[in-house]
């Protein structure tokens, strides 16, 4: 009898694979970067076929670190970056280009000739989303009018279109094209109500609809897989952010999560219910159990909150490590007037700038490297409380706690921070990675693995309470100074 379930993250930086027992606790896992790819100022690229074989060398890994085999496994769920863009020969399987990733700004032009007269919101009522170099449909359709025939063999049915969810489904099972609506509507080409791709946003977009992927639900049976996990099925499907949200057990109206990785990502359920926003917020799709009725979220994302920490790493040499951070911003009592934006790629929620780019303000011969360290962490906490901001008048009353999760949520300096500056319970859960969680869960409730919601609550636990200990004014202030901080952005790219 099938003792576990195999949950595929693939996230911006790395791929995860882990293995989760019937108690929803990590049995084994195993984890490796990819390559991130520049080659132009604003553009950032993944090379599709690296993530692919690495997926596959991590799935040997951590079945030979488990012990466990295919006849093992109950099911397999995927998560993944969202929106970031592949299109690859329906026969062949070689991608045409690299994969776009959702980070990518080439599109920019494009999103103003969209925007151009009804506005950057011209297509919220379909999608619930702005028109932005985020999503999907503007890199599908700069790739289909700058690559070399590329737009002539997609008429001509030889293209086949993905995010990272489909590539992979599609290489696991020797074929099956499907997404679901978690990741369909963040392509800028979903219809909200209906879950189908909208025709006229395809017509508009100029993609056509042979490209692109069966909708189906995010926990179903999609097909079975080939390889060493032979026979076992792909039956969970969530984008990153909503596997979280479902990781994190948010299934009642009003629960809200805020996952801290490359970006960062604050996801409230909304029930059955549509909710548009009027400050910048993005409506989505949290999640689709089999025929059930869907269930939909606010989303507030910000583009640069881990990445900010590599980027010292890898960029400024400030720190050799990720976890020298917190060390280093504990080396100094407050950030010294310093304050970092990271806007690398303009602002996304609540401003959906694009003519924004990163500052650091406030220097003076005081300022230290620790007053940097300090000024990355705060930057995440600052931004986060712009969401949720943002998500309180929408919603037209606060929340009261929030839960957290991703790689930074074990800098504790940063969680305490992050309760200060927002004046609400912020709650770790014992099981950190809840995005492969989530994803296990998902298929896991399409086999019969687990029974029902109930089950995965009840499997969900705290591991650490962070309340509110700053004077609510001396935040505000801090919070202040990082508002006139974001206004020295604005307009930097004409």
């Amino acid at each position: 009898m099938p003792s576990a379930i195999l949950a595929i993250d693939q996230g911006t930086t790395s791929t995860r694979c882990i293995l989760f027992d019937r108690e929803g606790q990590i049995m084994a896992a195993a984890q490796k970067e990819h390559q991130q790819i520049c080659p132009k100022p604003g553009w950032v690229e993944h090379d599709a076929i690296e993530i692919w074989e690495t997926t596959k060398q991590l799935l040997s890994e951590v079945l030979a670190i488990s012990g466990l085999a295919a006849p093992d496994i109950a099911a397999i769920g995927i998560t993944n970056q969202r929106e970031t863009t592949v299109i690859w020969d329906r026969i062949t399987g070689k991608p045409i280009y690299h994969a776009i990733v959702w980070q990518d700004m080439r599109t920019a032009k494009r999103c103003e000739e969209l925007s151009a007269g009804e506005g950057q919101n011209r297509f919220r009522r379909q999608t619930g989303l702005p028109i932005a170099t985020y999503f999907s449909a503007p890199k599908i359709q700069w790739m289909l009018d700058h690559l070399p025939e590329a737009r002539s063999r997609a008429e001509r049915n030889e293209l086949l279109f993905g995010t990272i969810d489909s590539w992979l489904i599609w290489n696991l099972t020797g074929g099956v094209h499907v997404t679901d609506p978690t990741n369909a509507s963040r392509t800028l080409l979903m219809n909200l109500e209906t879950l189908d791709w909208d025709d006229e946003l395809l017509s508009i977009m100029q993609i056509p609809r042979r490209i692109l992927p069966t909708i189906r639900s995010s926990s179903e049976v999609y097909g079975h897989a080939k390889g060493v996990l032979s026979g076992v099925p792909v039956a969970g499907d969530l984008g990153d952010q909503q596997a979280a949200l479902f990781g994190q057990t948010c299934f009642d109206l009003g629960d809200a999560k805020n996952t801290y990785g490359t970006g960062c990502f604050m996801l409230l359920n909304t029930g059955p219910e549509i909710r548009s926003s009027s400050h910048g917020l993005l409506t989505t799709v949290a999640y689709q159990l089999g025929t059930q009725t869907p269930v939909y979220a606010l989303e507030g994302s910000v583009a640069v909150t881990g990445s900010l920490i590599q980027w010292l790493r890898d960029n400024l040499g400030l720190i050799e490590t990720v976890a020298e951070i917190e060390p280093l911003a504990l080396s100094v009592k407050d950030n010294g007037g310093v304050y970092i934006v990271p806007a690398f790629s303009g602002l996304f929620a609540p401003h959906w700038r694009a003519d924004a780019r990163g500052a650091i303000v406030g220097l003076t011969r005081y300022a230290n490297k620790g007053h940097f360290a300090r000024a990355a962490l705060e930057a995440t906490a600052f931004q986060t409380r712009e969401i949720l901001d943002a998500m309180t008048i929408d919603i037209g009353h606060p929340l009261s706690e929030l839960k957290v999760d991703g790689g930074m949520v074990i800098n504790q300096t940063l969680m305490q921070f992050q309760a200060d500056v927002l004046g609400v319970t912020v709650i770790k859960p014992k099981v950190s990675e809840t995005t492969a969680l989530g994803a296990a869960f998902s298929a896991g409730l399409a086999v019969g693995f687990w029974k029902d919601l109930d089950e995965l609550r009840r499997l969900w636990a705290v591991d650490r309470i962070y309340h509110p200990k700053m004077d609510p004014l001396a935040a505000q202030r801090l919070y202040g100074t990082w508002q006139k901080a974001v206004v020295r952005t604005l307009d930097w790219v004409q």
